[in-house]
């Protein structure tokens, strides 16, 4: 059974810094995009960063691109989400999702990811 499960969310000032954690289970995680995607209040859900599973390719959705870092550990089997300059804009439920095996190349598409967690709450609030 996969599972993937989100850690490190919580309350930060504006300006702030927060990196999220997502470790894996059930998949060949070094097979597998890993991805994360946001959803605020009243929003849908929106694509962060991906990264490929030889880990050359990386995306960044357009709001986050320059304060936020995706990286693997896949000898952890774990996805982190470094986020720098946090605005209240940025609060939301952070998920991670994972896409694969072997994919041809990174999808910002939330319909294409087969896996996902059930999130963990980023609150940026003075």
């Amino acid at each position: 059974q996969v599972q993937l499960v989100e850690s490190g969310g919580g309350l930060v000032q504006p300006g702030g810094s927060l990196t999220l954690s997502c470790a894996a289970s059930g998949l060949t995680y070094t097979y597998y995009d890993m991805a994360w995607f946001r959803q605020g209040p009243g929003n849908d859900r929106d694509f962060v960063a991906v990264i490929n599973w030889h880990g050359g390719g990386l995306e960044y959705g357009y709001s986050v691109k320059g304060r936020f870092t995706i990286s693997r550990d896949d000898a952890k089997n774990t996805v982190y989400l470094q986020m720098n300059n946090l605005t209240p804009e940025d609060t939301a439920v952070y998920y991670c999702a994972a896409v694969g095996p072997r994919t041809l190349g990174v999808t910002a598409a939330p319909g294409a990811y087969k896996y996902w967690g059930r999130g963990t709450r980023v609150t940026v609030s003075s």
